[in-house]
């Protein structure tokens, strides 16, 4: 029977998403057949998704339909209730729930917000239906505003009439805990229910979470953006009203707060927009402009001519009014807020203990290694070994949403390079959650280390002719000064890619660190993330036409990548026919790099020529190649030309929705990496942790 778990809520806004997103990241290391599913969701209004289903559909990209992700509607329910079929509600909720289970290993399932004629209904209809799928209950609580003893009474009040009921309880969470109580909570509830084995778990507050986006607050007010369309991504943490005069008012700020003023109160809008700008004051998340006055013409002129202004929006109410409406204003988890999911699964991760809600969870069987576990491997690894990686492309939206990752997890230490003003500038335009005060900024032109890097490079490429000016002019390029400090060891290793050419890249790493010395080139691999294994492609961006020899190194040094990150190798040269079946120049070409591989590392399994079919399908392998011990189970692919291999990944990372984790280079001396210049911000992350990896060991 599949696994399941219900999350039972005790009361509203407990912060479920957090807890769904946390566990399903779980077991998705685990298994990618995992289905999400909701007894009872309201009806819909403009046709708009029930927002936990969107949310958990659209971020893991669950292999089931929106119509399998529930059970009814509210509609339904009343219309059921009326005649007296709870039977039938029951009956029609578990149909839905067997058809998904059929696809799936395990089903996270969310208690129904359902709320009949009174709270004992709803208490019981979710009682009813966790029981009747037979799902064990995770108790989720919240403890925002309230005591130790507030949060300890509601929980023992729930969990008391669950046992009643004879539900089967796995957990106890409580979200939204004030810093100050964890402590106590935490020991409160393990007196209380410690002779249960209960997995507890008190996750605090975190403000960021609950912040709406500038965005948010616009579309729930009505507003209209004047200004800083650029930067709704803003956080909002509170709200000030400045109906005093701008030098109280600027007293009052604090980080991320909205200032809510008199569309008329041209004093307080510039004096907001300099606090913002001043370094003696908090960054702003943007300003609010009320009553129906419109802005005087002097004041839109002045804000017109800013390079990237707050967010500055209006509504056509008075200030008082707005601000009670602004009490009203919330923030919902959104599939395309990665930086909220990242922050809900990374607190999730760091207050839950993983183990014990393993271990509590009936065991899933396990098929092979699931991407989401090698993602997570992968920086398991790069923590226990922590590393110095370079970044030239600091200016780069995308790459420094990539390092508030990896630094609020403590991934990698992080060094920068560019002018700390525009990356300050990126930071704000795109409100990104880092703290430019802690970042590792170099800016190579002012870099103290500029003179000495200069006479290391001149000695490295004189042979080639440069001069100590031709070297000091090249150290302006980024790419050039990032693989300086890999070279002279003021940094471990260098991703770089994301705005600059593979050239750009690769040519000062080929110049400086060269390749190890038992290889002569410089090669790729992509690993390819597949729904439950993790394949190896290679070479599919660097050489073009590799000879026997070249192809039989991008073999050997391929098969060692593989096993630097736990894939056992079983390397398949392919080609156009498999064993003895065809001849040609082509054939002949790989039939001699398997020769030679398996001569210099008789210690690998090489196999080739083999097609890439004879390669993954075991049933194909009996008839083709049956005394193969890499026919139908390879893992690494060694293609014959830079045509095939790259046409390849690219069509099966379109067709199978693999993940494709690459180029990753190979051979060198020390590690750098090169991005897409199409990269998204978790392209950046696993190729940041895979070059600190392979840092440790070089």
């Amino acid at each position: 029977m599949t696994n399941s778990i219900y999350i039972s809520t005790i009361e509203p806004r407990t912060g479920k998403s957090l807890i769904a997103l946390g566990i399903i990241e779980l077991i998705l290391r685990k298994t990618t057949k995992v289905g999400f599913f909701r007894p009872i969701i309201q009806d819909p209004i403009d046709n708009k998704p029930d927002k936990h289903i969107d949310l958990i559909l659209s971020y893991f990209k669950l292999p089931q339909t929106y119509d399998d992700a529930f059970g009814l509607y509210y509609s339904e329910v009343n219309h059921l209730m009326g005649e007296e079929k709870l039977d039938k509600i029951l009956d029609k909720i578990i149909t839905k729930y067997k058809k998904l289970e059929k696809k799936c290993d395990f089903i996270v399932c969310e208690n129904s917000d359902y709320v009949g004629e009174n709270s004992t209904f709803a208490f019981d209809i979710n009682v009813a239906i966790a029981k009747t799928l037979g799902c064990s209950l995770l108790i989720l609580g919240n403890g925002h505003q309230k005591s130790v003893e507030e949060i300890s009474l509601s929980v023992k009040i729930v969990a008391d009439s669950y046992r009643e009921k004879h539900c089967n309880i796995l957990g106890i969470i409580v979200n939204k805990v004030p810093h100050s109580d964890l402590k106590n909570l935490a020991k409160s509830l393990r007196e209380t229910y410690g002779k249960n084995n209960y997995l507890f778990s008190v996750i605090p507050y975190d403000k960021r979470l609950d912040s709406p986006r500038m965005r948010e607050v616009a579309e729930q007010l009505k507003a209209k953006v004047l200004y800083g369309e650029k930067r709704l991504n803003n956080l909002v943490f509170d709200y000030l009203i400045a109906a005093m005069q701008m030098q109280h008012a600027i007293t009052q700020l604090h980080d991320n707060d909205l200032v809510v003023t008199p569309s008329d109160r041209g004093d307080v809008i510039i004096g907001a927009l300099q606090a913002h700008q001043s370094t003696n004051y908090p960054n702003l998340a943007g300003i609010l402009l009320t009553t129906e006055c419109h802005l005087e013409s002097s004041i839109a002129q002045l804000i017109a001519g800013l390079s990237n202004p707050l967010p500055i929006v209006w509504v056509d109410t008075y200030t008082y009014p707005t601000a009670s409406s602004l009490q009203t204003i919330y923030s919902s988890l959104k599939p395309r807020d990665i930086e909220k999911i990242n922050w809900s699964i990374e607190l999730f991760d760091k207050s839950v203990n993983l183990s014990i809600l393993e271990n509590l969870i009936n065991k899933i069987k396990v098929k092979g290694i699931t991407p989401k576990m090698f993602t997570y491997n992968l920086i398991q690894n790069a923590k226990a070994n922590k590393r110095h990686i370079v970044l030239p492309e600091g200016k780069d939206h995308r790459i420094l949403k990539a390092v508030a990752t990896l630094t609020s997890q403590d991934i990698v230490d992080v060094t920068l390079l560019g002018e700390r003003n525009r990356i300050e500038e990126t930071i704000q335009s795109h409100g990104i959650q880092l703290d430019i005060n802690r970042l590792n900024i170099i800016n190579p032109m002012k870099s103290p280390k500029l003179d000495d890097y200069t006479q290391t490079l001149y000695e490295v490429r004189k042979h080639k002719g440069i001069t100590l000016e031709n070297a000091k002019d090249m150290l302006m390029d980024v790419s050039y000064f990032g693989t300086m400090m890999v070279y002279l060891g003021d940094a471990d290793g260098m991703v770089s890619g994301a705005i600059h050419t593979t050239g750009n890249t690769i040519r000062p790493a080929l110049q400086m660190i060269k390749t190890q010395p038992k290889y002569k080139l410089v090669s790729s691999v992509f690993f390819m993330c597949l729904d439950d294994k993790i394949l190896v492609y290679g070479d599919c961006a660097i050489n073009a036409n590799p000879t026997a020899e070249q192809l039989a190194e991008i073999a050997i040094i391929s098969a060692e990548t593989a096993q630097t990150f736990g894939i056992f190798p079983r390397v398949a040269l392919l080609s156009y026919s498999s064993g003895n079946s065809g001849i040609g120049e082509d054939v002949e070409r790989v039939k001699k790099a398997t020769i030679l591989a398996k001569k210099s590392r008789p210690d690998l399994l090489f196999e080739g020529p083999i097609q890439y079919d004879a390669a993954v399908d075991r049933t194909v392998a009996a008839q083709k190649m049956p005394d193969s011990k890499v026919a139908g189970e390879a893992t690494v692919f060694v293609f014959p030309d830079l045509n095939t291999g790259n046409n390849t990944y690219k069509a099966v990372q379109r067709e199978t929705g693999a993940i494709a984790i690459g180029p990753i280079l190979q051979g060198l001396k020390k590690p750098v990496n090169d991005l897409s210049r199409g990269c998204t911000v978790e392209d950046i992350i696993n190729t940041v942790v895979i070059t600190a990896i392979q840092a440790g060991y070089n």
